[in-house]
């Protein structure tokens, strides 16, 4: 976390900066495209996103950490401290793991609704104990959990220029757009985990079962039933990401272009993943680095175009403000929106 972040988003307590740095170097470490996007965001904006993602990233390899040696109920144990963690610092505002300190911190400066937390907890607590999921409903109640109640956290950072129960939909349908899209990319090294993501009805309707994708694993071969199937999950995901589209326009335009940012490199990796044959049981499909590059630039560009359009308005006390925030009770709590 850069001094210029923190003193922007009037973080000056060195304990409390020390914990806002320890969230970006999670994000940094394990999200390369939300933190290259988190960049294009204003200097006081950064701070609260790294720790929404921090906490993330340090609930998620507690329990995916293919590293690591311990057991299932040890992993259960530390998800449960870590909660125990999070329900005092919520209510205190303190905290010994500075990923809950940080966290806290940011929760109470933009009134992020407590049950988002709680409801992400619970579906890293699945993770380590369910192995699968019959169907797209099944799935999208694990969803909430881990991936729209991302998008409905973020809200009161970004902004909006609507209600913020108008843009909740889409942003839940975006956080599960990219839950998607991890899924469909990291089927192999899920299975590995133990765990199949795609739901049994879709693999069913093609003819795949969990066997058929472990010998595929394992022996490398390829069935053009295991790529019906994956084509199938990768058009439903992109008709997520049709329903998350409307949402970049009701956010604050100097957030837009983070957004945008993350929404292009993110569905991009469905394009590299039908590039390369589907071939995910196999290895991992990645957006070329001059797609990346060329991506974060007009993203950049964007971003300094949209802070000098707010300047300009500031000077001049004209023009779409965003809307104000909606209590924190008074956002829904949104289900999977496939």
């Amino acid at each position: 976390m850069t001094a210029r972040e923190l003193d922007a988003a009037g973080v000056h307590e060195p304990g409390l900066r020390a914990a806002y740095a320890r969230c970006r170097a999670l994000n940094a470490r394990h999200g390369r495209t939300y933190f290259l996007a988190t960049r294009l965001l204003p200097l006081d904006r950064r701070a609260a996103v790294h720790a929404l993602y921090g906490f993330a990233r340090f609930a998620d390899d507690i329990v995916d950490d293919l590293d690591s040696t311990a057991t299932t109920g040890q992993r259960a144990a530390a998800l449960a401290a870590l909660e125990q963690q999070l329900e005092s610092g919520l209510r205190s505002g303190r905290a010994t793991e500075p990923v809950i300190r940080a966290l806290a911190d940011t929760a109470e400066r933009h009134g992020i609704d407590p049950r988002h937390f709680t409801d992400f907890l619970a579906s890293m607590r699945a993770d380590l104990t369910v192995p699968g999921y019959a169907s797209f409903e099944e799935l999208g109640g694990y969803m909430h959990g881990s991936a729209a109640v991302i998008g409905l956290q973020m809200l009161p950072v970004l902004g909006t220029v609507v209600r913020r129960e108008e843009a909740a939909g889409p942003a839940a349908a975006l956080g599960v757009a990219f839950q998607l899209t991890n899924f469909l990319r990291d089927v192999g090294e899920d299975l590995d985990r133990g765990r199949v993501y795609l739901p049994a009805e879709l693999l069913d309707a093609h003819g795949v079962d969990r066997t058929r994708l472990e010998w595929s694993r394992r022996t490398g071969g390829r069935d053009p039933k295991i790529t019906a199937a994956l084509r199938a999950f990768a058009a439903h995901t992109r008709a997520v990401y049709r329903q998350a589209l409307p949402g970049l326009g009701m956010l604050d335009p100097v957030s837009r272009p983070c957004i945008r940012t993350a929404f292009v490199l993110y569905s991009g990796i469905l394009d590299a993943i039908e590039a390369d044959g589907y071939a995910v049981l196999h290895r991992r499909a990645v957006v070329p680095r001059r797609r990346r590059a060329a991506v974060a630039l007009d993203g950049l560009a964007r971003a300094l175009a949209a802070r000098a359009r707010a300047g300009r308005r500031t000077e001049t006390g004209t023009g779409p403000r965003p809307a104000a925030p909606a209590p924190a009770a008074a956002m829904p709590v949104q289900g999977e929106a496939a």
